[in-house]
């Protein structure tokens, strides 16, 4: 990785745990910091994160050094539940298969999909997504647009019991650098977030689509900006 993309991971990672009230402390950052600096190598800082992951109280440090390292080692991108679990998997490595996907409880979430048809529900999603070509060339207004929906369509799913929000925000940033606009989170109120996610699932996807609408940057900004205009994309 290049120096900016060591900051650009790091600065992800931290806005995706910030997202979710999870704050890393000082030896997870100072770890991010010689990253950053090329002072530590991605493989101790996995390993940093394994020795992390052992402590009780240090579960959100090794999920920041695994997210910084997720934004270097890609996965399959097929738009379905094998590539969100893959996801998953980097997050927590050590989690029991048993306890990865959200299971059917007494007191199940009745704004959640039912636990018990994970399964059909994903691939439903990804054949929709396949349909619409992962959402490539697209201008700006319909990316947002069909982005906001599939956010709400994930969260209504809901296939994790543990971190579900961070590996769907990874997911959703994969996606739309593939199909030519990034993601910048740390725009994201994270106040605002869990609002617009909350009302997305009542129905309501206007918040959501503000909030990404706030958050999309062209991947290639110079083509966009020079032959196509802002609310052009990459199609053009």
């Amino acid at each position: 990785m290049t120096p900016a993309e060591r900051q650009s991971a790091v600065a992800f990672a931290l806005r995706n745990l910030l997202l979710d009230d999870r704050q890393p402390g000082p030896p997870a950052l100072q770890a991010a910091s010689d990253f950053m600096a090329g002072r530590r190598q991605a493989e101790a800082l996995s390993d940093q994160a394994r020795r992390l992951e052992a402590k009780a109280d240090a579960l959100t440090d090794a999920l920041f050094l695994r997210t910084i390292l997720i934004c270097q080692r890609p996965w399959a991108s097929e738009g379905d539940l094998d590539e969100l679990r893959a996801i998953h998997r980097r997050l927590l490595p050590s989690l029991p298969e048993e306890r990865v996907l959200r299971r059917p409880q007494p007191d199940d979430d009745a704004s959640l999909y039912p636990a018990t048809m994970l399964e059909q529900g994903a691939a439903a999603i990804g054949q929709e997504l396949a349909a619409e070509r992962n959402l490539a060339s697209l201008d700006r207004p319909v990316f947002v647009e069909r982005l906001a929906h599939y956010y709400d369509e994930l969260s209504y799913l809901h296939p994790f019991a543990d971190c579900d929000g961070m590996t769907l925000r990874i997911f959703l940033s994969r996606l739309s650098h593939d199909a030519g606009w990034d993601l910048d989170w740390g725009r994201a109120d994270p106040t605002a977030h869990r609002r617009a996610v909350r009302r997305a699932l009542r129905g309501n996807t206007d918040d959501l689509q503000t909030l990404i609408a706030g958050m999309v940057r062209p991947v290639n900004p110079t083509r966009i900006f020079l032959i196509a205009g802002w609310d052009q994309g990459p199609a053009h």
